[in-house]
């Protein structure tokens, strides 16, 4: 949407948005909503196909209840992602709680590195933001730079306020080895499509077939780096709950796939117990294996 306007306006339009409470921006987040899933019918369509094929079972009154708790949370989510530019450290630290946080801090205290994933539940970008804040060692989140360089550069500049080190894709492996004598985290999110000339693996996942990024666990296979998987908890509007849990600690053990496949059927039970919380508008099955 941000696309039609010119990129430097758009940037001072949300800067001066997230001068505004919470609650102020919570209001506009309802008007939105109404925007987004009545007015304009924003990706309804890739949103209500996506849902029909991961819940088969489930009925249309289901899926549509469902439907528009999607579009009510991604309404919220996009207005506490303009609040990132002026958000306080302390106000982030009261409203995105972590546990058992402390493991990844002891394997830092002991200059061990650790790889962690996690997905685009939740608000994935406060996450990412306060990782920066609890964790002891450096964060390095891997992202994949946007078209716009105007947002690349702010997303990069809201993302690392805290003390994140972002790291592009391409650039994973130049940043290991020049890292490879400091306490480190590389923090992957491991749930968007790949493209088709990268390696990936296919796997059944929300009852369809779908492919997955290989670089996190040859990543974390090669150099033996505990794993762990962030998992999001939406307690309330506003507040979250990220859980460390240990996903695989010694990868140079683990067979072909397995740090995936058990990365895939956690984020497979989260998205089922609360679906309404995970990124539905992305086009996430658009490549098959026979195409």
């Amino acid at each position: 949407m941000l696309k039609r306007i010119p990129s430097y306006i758009g940037l001072f339009f949300i800067y001066a948005l997230s001068l505004l409470p919470l609650p102020v921006l919570y209001v506009f987040a309802t008007i939105l909503y109404w925007v987004l899933y009545y007015i304009t019918g924003y990706r309804r369509k890739v949103v209500s196909t996506n849902l029909r094929n991961a819940f088969p079972e489930k009925t249309d009154e289901e899926i549509n209840q469902i439907e528009k708790r999607y579009f009510k949370y991604l309404s919220v989510l996009i207005f506490e992602i303009v609040k990132m530019s002026t958000i306080s450290k302390k106000e982030l630290q009261r409203r995105f709680t972590f546990t058992n946080v402390e493991q990844l801090n002891a394997y830092a205290a002991k200059g061990i590195s650790v790889v962690a994933c996690s997905a685009h539940y939740g608000n994935w970008e406060w996450g990412t933001v306060s990782l920066g804040l609890s964790y002891s060692g450096d964060t390095y989140p891997i992202y994949k730079p946007l078209s716009s360089k105007a947002f690349d550069q702010w997303f990069n500049h809201i993302r690392s306020r805290f003390g994140n080190k972002l790291i592009a894709m391409r650039q994973t492996y130049r940043a290991l080895t020049e890292t490879k004598n400091t306490a480190t985290m590389f923090l992957f999110g491991n749930d968007q499509a790949p493209p088709k000339n990268e390696s990936h693996e296919w796997m059944t996942f929300l009852n369809q077939q779908t492919s997955f990024q290989q670089g996190m666990e040859k990543i974390a296979i090669k150099i033996n780096r505990p794993v762990f998987y962030l998992k999001v908890n939406v307690l309330k509007k506003g507040y979250y709950q990220v859980e460390c849990v240990p996903l695989c600690l010694n990868p140079a053990e683990s067979t072909q796939q397995e740090i995936t496949a058990l990365h895939v059927s956690l984020l497979e039970t989260i998205i089922r117990e609360k679906p309404e919380y995970w990124l539905w508008s992305h086009k996430r099955w658009k490549h098959q294996p026979n195409q």
